[in-house]
């Protein structure tokens, strides 16, 4: 027997927490898929979701174009977005959204945080790094941490008061995580950081970075030696560099991270010594999956935009939807987009089933990055000259889009990845 409990954990904040829907509601019987739906952002569609993600889809869209919207081009010249905003997000339910409530969390699930990375992407606005600090980042504290470690951090990371960052990539070590040089010596119970990051999100404005760290040189393989800790803002020795001039992302605060003779204490160790490698292997699916998804929803975007737009542009005294090479043009992205929304679909679900694998989760992030730039390509191109100006919304989708290939391990390495399990002695 199911029930549909739709329960409010925290009254303060309007959004909602999902228990258990009903079957029928949990398997979508009558819910449209994106091909059949009027757009395909359309909120109500989907057999993954229930109406319960509808009504806090309802919400996190309203928030993201009332708070985000209207203020991205500002935090643009900024290069980071506001504090304030992160503090909203907090209020309104949106950080640590899958993160279980005996830890802090709001207690809901992976579904829920989905609409978030999704409903982002619909506005088109990539500066607040909240799916990095909330599906990221807080799932190494909540599956890894001591009790103290999760009391101290997850409960003000959910409330937007303390923002988190994760060091793993170096000026010689991106995504080979073996190569990381940065190093922790023991210095009685302490420890002692040296080394250097980059390109770390969020590592501007964060209160709180895990860094990725040799620990053991003597290690059997580099796999062996690496550990993880807890890096606060102001530590003594813990020095942030520059806001690096990206060509896109131009509001996402993206850092260079300096480790000088920074004493931690024992407590600083997140989970345990030198297994750190284990642990970024485990949690790397959710991170690529996260990056799949994002890639999915911003096609859908960039998708509808030009839909519009070339229902509105003329040439040759008609419109340009009405010219049989751009309705084509049309024809093949929507169907190459609802391809790809069916599979990271499939993958959302297995994910939380707890099913998802690292091949399948290489798979999502790769094919569904190179699709992004793919529909980001053509989407300028129907645009014509206004696709290359700045305040056009598919120039900042176009630029935005081209790290995704790059980061949480790059496009290569996943078909490595891939490979390695088709062809290996399983």
């Amino acid at each position: 027997m199911g029930c549909n409990h739709r329960v409010c954990l925290h009254p303060s904040r309007c959004s909602l927490v999902f228990l258990s829907p009903a079957p029928a509601e949990q398997h979508g019987t009558k819910r449209l898929e994106p091909s059949s739906a009027k757009r395909l952002t359309d909120i109500g569609t989907r057999k993954i979701f229930s109406s319960d993600h509808d009504i806090f889809r309802e919400s996190t869209r309203k928030f993201f174009q009332e708070e985000v919207l209207p203020f991205h081009a500002e935090w643009e010249k900024d290069g980071q977005v506001s504090r304030e905003l992160w503090e909203k997000a907090g209020q309104q339910g949106l950080l640590g959204v899958a993160i279980a409530e005996k830890h802090g969390g709001i207690g809901a699930d992976i579904l829920s945080s989905a609409v978030v990375w999704e409903e982002q992407m619909y506005v088109n606005c990539t500066g607040p790094g909240f799916s990095l600090h909330s599906d990221i980042v807080m799932p190494y504290i909540a599956n890894y941490g001591t009790e103290e470690q999760i009391k101290r951090f997850i409960p003000q990371m959910v409330a937007g008061k303390c923002i988190g960052a994760i060091a793993m990539t170096e000026p010689g070590a991106g995504s080979d995580l073996q190569g990381v040089r940065t190093y922790a010596k023991k210095d009685g119970s302490d420890w002692i950081l040296n080394g250097s990051k980059t390109f770390i999100t969020n590592g501007w404005m964060c209160d709180v970075v895990i860094v990725v760290t040799v620990t053991n040189r003597e290690a059997r393989s580099p796999a062996h030696g690496i550990s993880l800790f807890l890096v606060e803002n102001g530590t003594k020795g813990f020095n942030k560099g520059r806001k690096l001039n990206k060509i896109g992302l131009k509001a996402q605060d993206t850092a260079e991270l300096f480790f000088e003779d920074v004493r931690l204490p024992a407590s600083a160790l997140l989970g345990k010594e030198n297994k750190g490698f284990y642990y970024l292997m485990a949690e790397l699916p959710q991170e690529r999956l996260v990056i799949a998804d994002l890639a999915l929803a911003s096609c859908e975007f960039m998708f509808e935009e030009t839909r519009d737009y070339v229902r509105q542009r003329k040439a040759f005294g008609k419109t340009v939807a009405h010219l049989q090479t751009v309705q084509h043009k049309l024809a093949e992205m929507k169907t190459n987009i609802c391809v790809g929304r069916a599979f990271l679909d499939n993958c959302l679900q297995l994910h939380s089933e707890k099913r998802l694998d690292s091949p399948t989760a290489s798979m999502a992030k790769y094919w569904a990055s190179d699709l992004q730039n793919s529909v980001a390509t053509q989407c300028v191109q129907l645009h014509g000259g206004s696709g290359y100006m700045w305040e056009y919304p598919i120039a900042k989708a176009f630029v935005d889009a081209r790290v995704q290939p790059i980061y949480g391990g790059t496009n290569e390495i996943m078909k490595e990845l891939i490979a390695r399990e088709i062809v290996g002695d399983n």
